[in-house]
């Protein structure tokens, strides 16, 4: 099969691969972009008049505030990916792989999977998309159809935007739960008038059809397929790490009785029985809800099961947990930073002046405005609610829009940090085994389409 040519730098000629590799040229790494957050940051809070003692005292309560949401984050990475890594899920994915048989296809059917990933879960859609743009990519190289991979993990990384109005969207769950920090102000806030108000599928539904769309329009003149990408291509093909090996399979008698255990289903067998009784407890007798650690703990049961054996859940973690590097460190960087807005008066008065200025037809503009610029700094969109939840309740009260319509702009410039941050491209690069620079232009493109439509769904449909 002959690919196409490509400039002398090796990357496709059109506008916006150029776009794309003059942007990755000049973003630095996660880590380098949240030390200039913080610097940022602290400047801020000198010049509001916060002391250096309550600058301090704040980036000591936020350096470590998010340990438990760091563990649970990384653990849905984690077990996502290495549920990822059974041949029974690749085999899923990559028979829906096959089914394309043009480049319009391929977008579609790798956008709607992905999306679907991402409405049941934030972390799915998170650690399976990377995967699901490999697959497609290679099942299209296959059939002859040029698909540029770069471009394709970019389009499945703008398709999870969807969770933000999805079954794990952090702040509609969290206003409707009994005893939210908001509740004597806003009282709870039934699903059906956020993720689920008319507003929102609208806004679901048109933004899948408009990524379809960019995707075609868009896309690289001088495709570089997967083949041109040795490390993500091989993490389609089969391998030994993540093969389920048959129970019965026949061991040399010297083998030690240890090693006959890992490959015994009967441990396994046991500790799912053990996971099964903590989620009739959690759902059937405390009668609770999904959450982070009923995900989890669902996640790792269907890994036990589809992995068969220890020995088989171990092998395939182990290669799983080296792209889930970023989240154990970074996350405790972004949550210094995130203290420091929290715990200061930087936030409270970012949010007022953007108050302060708004009308029913800028409020959503600004709210989402506002949004983004802290997303970039708090990668937690419950923190941030927590940090702009009061302000954006108040304001939408004072110019006569209902809560709801600033918590669904809310998210709109959330999801819009979140695509143009650095942090999250690591992420979703590490899992594709490819360097984020190479694709987080596509993704600054499709941020710019989420968040128009975004602004416009919720200025001027009902909310």
């Amino acid at each position: 099969m002959s690919h196409p040519r490509h400039d002398p730098s090796g990357q496709p000629d059109d506008r916006l691969a150029r776009f794309a590799r003059a942007l990755g040229r000049v973003i630095p790494d996660a880590m380098s972009t949240c030390i200039a957050m913080m610097v940022l940051v602290v400047a801020v809070a000198l010049a509001l008049g916060n002391s250096i003692a309550t600058i301090g005292d704040a980036y000591y309560r936020g350096l470590w505030m998010l340990i438990s949401f760091t563990m649970q984050m990384t653990l849905i990475l984690v077990l996502s990916s290495t549920l990822g890594a059974a041949p029974e899920f690749k085999r899923v994915v990559a028979r829906i792989a096959k089914i394309p048989r043009s480049e319009a296809q391929v977008f579609v059917g790798a956008i709607l999977l992905t999306a679907s990933f991402s409405y049941l879960y934030w972390g799915l859609g998170l650690a399976l998309g990377p995967l699901v743009a490999i697959y497609f990519a290679r099942e299209a190289e296959r059939a002859g159809i040029m698909v540029d991979f770069p471009f394709l993990l970019a389009v499945t990384a703008a398709a999870t935007s969807v969770w933000q109005y999805g079954l794990s969207a952090s702040a509609p769950l969290l206003m409707n739960t009994p005893g939210h920090f908001l509740e004597k102000t806003t009282g709870l806030m039934p699903l059906q008038t956020t993720i689920w108000a008319p507003s929102s599928l609208i806004f679901i539904a048109v933004f899948l059809v408009a990524l379809m769309i960019a995707a075609r329009l868009l896309k690289p003149a001088r495709p570089q397929p997967i083949s041109d990408f040795p490390e993500s291509s091989k993490l389609a093909e089969p391998s030994t790490i993540g093969m389920a090996e048959p129970v019965t399979q026949p061991v040399a008698s010297a083998e030690p009785y240890s090693e006959r255990l890992e490959r015994n289903s009967i441990p396994t067998l046991v500790l799912v029985a053990a996971l099964v009784g903590w989620l009739y407890y959690h759902f059937g007798v405390k009668a609770l809800g999904l959450d982070l650690n009923s995900l989890n703990t669902v996640l790792l049961l269907l890994t036990l099961l589809v992995h068969r054996n220890v020995r088989n859940f171990s092998r395939a973690l182990q290669s799983a947990i080296v792209s889930c590097w970023p989240v154990v460190v970074l996350y405790h960087l972004y949550a210094g930073v995130a203290g420091l807005i929290q715990f200061t008066s930087v936030g409270e008065q970012f949010a007022n002046g953007f108050a302060a200025i708004s009308t029913q037809y800028t409020f959503p503009l600004l709210t989402a405005l506002a949004s983004t610029v802290v997303a970039i700094f708090v990668p937690s969109s419950g923190g941030q609610w927590v940090i702009q939840g009061f302000v954006t309740a108040k304001a939408a009260e004072a110019v006569g829009l209902t809560v709801q319509r600033g918590l669904l702009a809310l998210q709109v410039g959330d999801q819009m940090g979140n695509l143009i941050s650095p942090f999250w491209a690591v992420i979703t690069g590490g899992m594709a085994r490819i360097d984020f620079r190479r694709f987080i232009g596509y993704t600054v493109a499709f941020s710019a389409i989420w968040f128009v439509l975004g602004v416009l769904v919720f200025t001027f449909l009902p909310a």
